[in-house]
């Protein structure tokens, strides 16, 4: 069991390896719910395969390239993201940022939970012909948040093995999948579709991509134990290699589902629904694999909110930290699944509105990281008045500003089922840019304002 929290990592301890990254950040994309943007491609935005087939590649190397690019700094300064940012926006300045990062993964694991708790309800459907009531989907939840919060308060060693072998046996459950449907698949019919708009192909990769960016300022908390002299380029193709291998083969597939079954875009509950189309001996095996990749998608969510929550000033050990989203997660899941009229809806709002908030980070962090920051691991955990990264009252006054400005700039582009910014109808918003907009003003404002009052090239601190 994983008992460090925010502390940095000594270099004795740093004894990861890259490689473990590729299943960690390909078990981060073991969801159905990737099925069903792969269907919304085709009935709602009217594409082809071939357009489908790059929007499945391109968006994830734009969004895992930026968390791959992020993650860099976690083998620099060996502690999770969110502490790591304290040298960029202040001691106090980093709990605006860390805070609304801390609620918005809320909403990623509200989803995620129902998602997993559908797959349960699928498997027990398809097994014992169990119908599901009140009693039976409080059970799936509580089941599901359960598992999630074991594995996360276990700790990265935990994390790592499972996600291994899970990402072993879904990509196995898969290629049976993708063969059973390429046998029944009229493929003629489906290759002779005609292309889609391309702004509806730029809409999917900006609408895709955002998964991918909600996880970046969770990189660091995965690379804190690879040791410094780990190799950038090496980070940032095993997380972008490991996302690709599972996107595009669930994004086709779920393509090539709708061409058959279209309504498998707007079901209320896809999990169900996906157990429909296939035969009992793969679905069920396949519905199992799936749930165990999402109870560890969010379980790595849980991971990273435990320290979200450590650096808001929560004074308990990281695994109790933990425990405080597994019951928000339950308690939020418990309501959307009950109330939710179209899922796929939720859904895209939820990472829509997750890539805006993370973005105004990103741009940010990023740009400092550009600035060749090195990071004082004593300073990190010095919240007082005293330490290095103090700055001006707790707030290093441009980061904050650059933040606050991005995110503003970025909601107006922003349109969901809940929101609408003005700006929300031109291109960038029907698109679901708005993420993109958000990075280019926040790390843009911040590479042109004035380090902040009081800075310090930090001195690296070899533990």
């Amino acid at each position: 069991m994983e008992t460090r929290g925010l502390e940095p990592v000594p270099d004795s301890e740093r004894t990861g390896q890259v490689r473990t990254l590729f299943p960690t950040w390909a078990t981060a994309n073991m969801t159905v719910l990737l099925l069903i943007m792969g269907a919304g491609l085709i009935v709602f935005g009217g594409l082809n395969l071939w357009q489908v087939a790059f929007v499945a590649v391109t968006a994830p190397v734009i969004g895992y390239g930026l968390v791959g690019a992020v993650s860099i700094a976690g083998t620099r300064g060996g502690a999770p993201g969110l502490a790591l940012s304290r040298a960029v926006f202040g001691q106090r300045g980093n709990l605006l940022p860390g805070a609304l990062i801390w609620v918005a993964r809320w909403g990623w694991e509200t989803v995620n939970t129902v998602t997993g708790a559908y797959g349960l309800l699928a498997v027990c459907d398809l097994l014992l012909s169990v119908r599901a009531d009140t009693a039976l989907i409080m059970a799936a939840l509580v089941a599901f948040v359960a598992s999630s919060f074991l594995v996360s308060g276990l700790g990265v060693g935990a994390l790592r093995l499972c996600c291994t072998w899970s990402a072993y046996l879904f990509g196995g459950f898969s290629v049976l999948v993708l063969i059973h449907l390429g046998i029944g698949t009229q493929w003629r019919a489906l290759l002779d579709r005609p292309a889609g708009p391309t702004a509806l192909m730029v809409a999917g990769v900006g609408t895709l991509a955002a998964g991918g960016i909600s996880w970046a300022p969770t990189g660091p908390d995965f690379t804190r134990y690879l040791p410094r002299t780990a190799s950038g380029r090496s980070v940032v193709g095993a997380t972008v290699g490991g996302a690709v291998l599972v996107v595009l083969p669930l994004v086709v597939m779920g393509a090539v589902m709708a061409v058959a079954t279209p309504d498998l875009a707007v079901s209320n509950d896809p999990v169900t629904f996906i157990g429909a189309l296939l035969p009992v001996w793969i679905s069920v095996p396949y519905l199992l694999t799936a749930v165990v990749g999402m109870v560890l998608i969010n379980a790595m969510s849980m991971y990273s909110a435990g320290f979200a929550a450590q650096t808001l000033g929560f004074i308990l050990p990281r695994a109790w930290a933990v425990g405080v989203n597994a019951a928000i997660s339950l308690l939020l899941g418990s309501l959307l699944m009950m109330v939710a009229t179209s899922f796929l809806d939720s859904f895209i709002s939820f990472l829509t509105l997750l890539a805006v908030t993370f973005s105004a980070w990103i741009g940010v962090f990023g740009v400092d990281q550009l600035r060749g920051r090195t990071y004082d691991a004593a300073a990190l955990l010095d919240t007082g008045p005293a330490g290095a990264y103090w700055y001006t009252g707790g707030f290093a006054v441009p980061a904050v500003a650059a933040w606050g400005a991005g995110l503003t700039v970025g909601l107006l582009f922003t349109g969901v089922k809940w929101f609408s910014g003005p700006l929300a109808a031109t291109w960038i918003g029907r698109d679901g840019l708005g993420w993109a907009v958000t990075i280019a003003v926040s790390g843009g404002l911040y590479a042109l304002l004035p380090r902040p009052a009081g800075h310090k090239d930090d001195t690296p601190l070899h533990l």
